[in-house]
């Protein structure tokens, strides 16, 4: 019998590694040269400082993005000048991966990146598949944005886009798992963007809020967001959850290879994305920088947030600098609009419209009214329960053998709600005056709240997790 399990582990092993091979593969198959954003537009120049760059530590610096629409608010300062503005002389670097957005500030080659919101949390906690590392953010770059996209095989054995369910976990867990027991072990594979990172826990999340269980029914690997969509369409994944555009780019009418399940909002209301990382001696070292960098980008992001600037970003989105998501036919901005502007199509293939519009489809810094609401509350702000949540998946999804003793201490390091006050403050900005807060159980989608107070009593109250309690039987 040993042998046997242990014959099947082995063919599961080596199947998981193709899969996990092809999309490696693929992510290697981007553009070599450098499609960086460079210079200065005519907008910048005409920009006035009113930070003398000889008064900063380090006024020329490296900073990464990836191209998804969350790349705005660095497109933005880039091309309106907010960098300028602050003395800064600034290095766009265009990144292939979140792993190499992150690694960049880890090895020094990058000075500030934009890092999924787990990736700071991570490398603090040493969760599986993050480097173990002081980054820091004192920000936001934006939440929501993001989604899961199945392919046309999920749709024609019934599936459907989740809103369409009316919160039914029962209907569609039976149909996600009647799908995947109808396939061979190599098609049981979703695609997140970095491993132990927000997106991972959300596809683990919504799984086992259905009753499935993601350590047993599929495999999740790892693809840069702009191999999504050619990954899905040479079958290495089923689904994937990814920012878009890269969502939008698979459905009907686009690129036809599958349809919005849910956005990420759906899964958690009000949930970080991406923060702005640094290096923990970045901050020490440049103070005068690390305030100068921070409130170019609070003021990219103020910019990004206003409805009559949208289309406009939209469109610089698709510049081959940034997203370079131009169709080949069609409106320029087919791909970027709908996440940015926030007329958001689910897609399908039955002809039917699921164009859905709504303020929070991508939150930039204003909090739209269907989200809870508190004085002084904007989307650039951190709060720290946010990564001791993060550090309840981590330890849920095995990433790290438990929830650390001493959570709160991470959370203040990583997460620096103290320095973003101060920097703010001086841009007449109010804040929260608390670093916690509950989540309320309407922004989940299985309605769990979740109190910070309290995450190890969160954790055990999952029926699905890695440290449950195993049964045995003997006869």
């Amino acid at each position: 019998m040993n042998n046997t399990f242990n014959e099947w582990k082995r063919r599961e092993f080596l199947q998981g590694m193709g899969a996990a091979a092809a999309g490696m593969a693929l992510s290697g198959c981007g553009i070599n040269a450098d499609r960086s954003a460079k210079g200065l537009t005519e907008e910048a120049e005409a920009v006035q400082p009113i930070v003398n760059s000889q008064t900063l530590e380090k006024p020329n610096l490296t900073i990464g993005y990836v191209p998804v629409n969350d790349c705005a608010p660095f497109a933005i300062a880039w091309k309106k000048g907010f960098f300028r503005k602050y003395g800064l002389n600034v290095k766009l670097n265009r990144e292939a991966s979140w792993a190499t957005s992150r690694d960049g500030l880890i090895f020094g080659r990058l000075d500030a990146s934009p890092v999924v919101s787990g990736a700071v949390t991570n490398a603090r906690i040493g969760a599986e598949g993050a480097r173990h590392a002081p980054l820091c953010a004192a920000m936001t770059i934006h939440r929501h944005g993001n989604g899961m996209t199945m392919n046309k095989a999920m749709w024609d054995f019934g599936l459907r886009p989740w809103h369409e369910y009316n919160g039914n976990f029962e209907e569609f867990g039976k149909q996600f798992r009647a799908f995947f027991d109808s396939q061979p072990p190599e098609n049981k594979v979703w695609a997140v963007v970095l491993s132990s990172a927000i997106y991972e826990y959300f596809v683990r999340y919504i799984s086992a809020a259905a009753g499935i269980d993601p350590f047993k029914e599929f495999r999740v690997i790892i693809v840069p967001p702009p191999q999504m969509v050619t990954n899905m369409r040479i079958g290495a994944m089923q689904a994937y959850m990814v920012a878009e555009p890269w969502n939008t780019r698979a459905i009907t009418g686009n690129l036809g290879v599958g349809f919005t399940f849910a956005q990420g909002k759906e899964v958690w209301l009000g949930h970080p994305d991406r923060v702005l990382g640094v290096m923990q001696s970045f901050i020490d070292e440049n103070p005068k920088t690390y305030y100068s960098l921070v409130k170019a980008m609070v003021e990219a992001c103020q910019f990004c947030s206003k409805p009559e600037n949208r289309s406009e970003i939209a469109a610089l989105l698709t510049e081959r600098s940034f997203t370079g998501a131009k169709p080949k036919k069609g409106a320029i901005d087919k791909f970027t609009k709908p996440g940015i502007v926030g007329e958001y199509n689910y897609g399908g293939f039955d002809e039917k419209d699921r164009t859905i519009t709504s303020e929070d489809t991508t939150i930039f810094f204003d909090i739209p009214k269907n989200l809870p609401q508190i004085p002084g509350n904007h989307s650039t702000f951190l709060w720290q329960s946010h990564s001791i949540w993060l550090m309840t998946q981590a330890a849920r999804w095995g990433h790290i053998k438990e929830v650390p003793k001493n959570a709160d201490e991470l959370a203040k390091k990583a997460w620096r709600t103290d320095l973003y006050r101060k920097i703010v403050a001086e841009m007449a900005i109010d804040c929260p005056k608390e670093d916690y807060k509950i989540e309320p159980a309407e922004v989940f989608i299985d309605k769990k709240a979740f109190d910070p107070s309290d995450p190890v009593g969160y954790l055990k109250s999952f029926e699905i997790r890695a440290d449950r309690p195993q049964s045995f039987f003997q006869s």
